[in-house]
């Protein structure tokens, strides 16, 4: 479960993100700026963090506010699963990442697992929809739902990317330092399940 300062913090910034984009009056305006600042300074207290990011996330976002989309591809070869280092922590995870605007969740996948790894792959199923706050990741600012695609893998080889300097495969009790914040051990195995079972239905929250 998520800290109550971060739920209270998130629902204020929604707050005041829903009330940005549809209040006209300037004094209205001011109002959900200021709710904005609160759910700014509520969320740096609570992460003992500094409050100049935290704005500056909060300040792009606009329109009505609803979870973010995260997309990661499960490839497997021979029992073994398609991991990517991210330079940002030195850990591993599934290839993906933020759903872009104008890609379909299973392009996204896709997408994202040609970058970052350097494979050519297929999405074949939707194995899991997740809300991310339930699966046990370290808490973020935003609320995410979290696709996993099942994919073929139809070629490619592994190289280096902007974000990831490094790709393999690994066996499920073989498996590296993960990138908890993008993916846990518990959905790794979960997804091996489904790879062994391709009739399973899509699990979701």
């Amino acid at each position: 479960m998520n800290p109550q300062w971060l739920e209270w913090a998130r629902r204020l910034q929604a707050i005041s993100q829903n009330g940005l984009a549809y209040a006209s009056g300037p004094y209205d305006l001011e109002r959900y700026e200021e709710v904005r600042d609160i759910a700014v300074e509520m969320m740096a207290a609570g992460g003992a963090g500094d409050a100049a990011p935290i704005d500056n996330w909060f300040a792009r976002e606009s329109g009505y506010a609803t979870p973010k989309v995260d997309v990661r591809a499960a490839v497997f070869q021979e029992g073994r699963v398609l991991l990517v280092r991210e330079r940002e922590d030195g850990c591993w995870t599934l290839p993906g990442g933020w759903a872009d605007v104008g890609d379909a969740p299973g392009e996204a996948a896709v997408r994202e697992t040609k970058e970052e790894s350097g494979y050519d792959v297929r999405a074949v199923k939707l194995a899991m929809l997740y809300d991310r706050d339930r699966h046990g990741h370290p808490p973020i600012p935003f609320h995410a739902y979290k696709l996993f695609f099942l994919c073929e893998l139809l070629g490619g080889e592994a190289r280096a990317a902007g974000e990831t300097d490094a790709a393999g495969f690994f066996a499920e009790d073989g498996l590296p330092p993960l990138s908890l914040t993008r993916v846990t051990a518990e959905e790794i195995a979960r997804l091996f399940e489904h790879h062994r079972h391709p009739e399973w239905m899509t699990d979701f929250d």
